[in-house]
């Protein structure tokens, strides 16, 4: 595959992925990832995509900070947990094979685009017990693969955090999963000349997509926009996992894609159901919406 149509593709999806962060708060790396990954390795494209992180979530912090003393609470054993999974993560990245953390980051992704995609809702009366051990799951994840929105977007929906809750509490707990794994990268020498490179490449599109997005989502019904964006995540995680099952050698292809299909089947039915009940007048969650227990 050759180097143009690379960069052409990671200038293009980074640039609907900033425009979807702009609009709802989250999505950058859980779009972004998918489609890098079908022609860089974690290790290369990661330290990049953390330090646009960084700057990404810094952001959305600062426009939703009058949110904040109402989520710092509920999210410190979130935050606590980071610590260890971070360290964790970042140290498998630097030493599993390419192919084995590219195939994990697409078999972790698929279910849980779904469960969202699904509405799943089961509220968890013991939060702050379970924060710590989701912390430091979410750590790892974050660190091997820079993606946190999914299980985060599906814990906070689930437990009833009300629109600018929801996104602060994404953005505090992503801020510092960002910082600490730029952090952590640094020490363990993951940063290189060609993740530089790829670095500029990313950051116009950031700059122009996030302020889009924002501009977008006044014009546009969030939750829709935000189903359809997991449309488009599913299918790619699918065709990606796919590839790298053929690429690894654990499928040959045409047999591979049996796992698109059933993404893709998935998915419609999932979509289907959703305009049904969109049509019907039944009431839908939003982002951030408090859950229905």
């Amino acid at each position: 595959m050759s180097a143009d149509l690379a960069v052409l593709s990671l200038i293009a999806v980074t640039l609907l992925a900033a425009t979807v962060n702009g609009a709802l708060g989250y999505g950058f790396s859980s779009l972004t990832v998918p489609v890098a990954l079908l022609f860089y390795s974690n290790r290369l494209i990661n330290p990049a995509l953390v330090l646009v992180e960084v700057a990404v979530n810094g952001y959305v912090v600062f426009v939703n900070r009058e949110s904040l003393p109402r989520v710092w609470r509920r999210t410190l054993p979130i935050v606590c947990g980071l610590v260890p999974g971070v360290l964790v993560g970042s140290l498998a990245l630097s030493h599993v094979t390419p192919g084995a953390v590219k195939t994990g980051t697409y078999a972790l992704l698929l279910p849980l685009i779904l469960l969202q995609a699904s509405g799943v809702r089961r509220h968890i009366d013991a939060e702050r017990a379970v924060g710590v051990p989701f912390g430091a799951g979410l750590g790892v994840l974050y660190s091997v693969t820079t993606i946190s929105g999914p299980p985060l977007a599906l814990l906070f929906n689930n437990q009833g955090y009300v629109r600018q809750d929801f996104r602060a509490g994404l953005g505090l707990v992503r801020i510092v999963e960002s910082v600490l794994t730029a952090a952590a990268y640094y020490f363990l020498g993951l940063y290189s000349l060609e993740s530089a490179q790829l670095l500029w490449t990313i950051v116009p599109s950031v700059i122009v997509g996030i302020p889009l997005g924002a501009f977008v989502i006044r014009r546009l019904e969030a939750e829709t926009f935000r189903r359809i964006c997991m449309s488009f995540d599913a299918w790619v995680v699918g065709f990606g996992l796919s590839r790298t099952l053929i690429e690894i050698g654990l499928l040959a292809s045409p047999g591979a894609y049996v796992v698109l299909a059933a993404a893709a089947l998935i998915d419609c039915y999932l979509l289907v159901r959703f305009f049904q009940k969109r049509a019907s007048g039944a009431p839908a969650l939003a982002v951030g919406s408090p859950s229905l227990h």
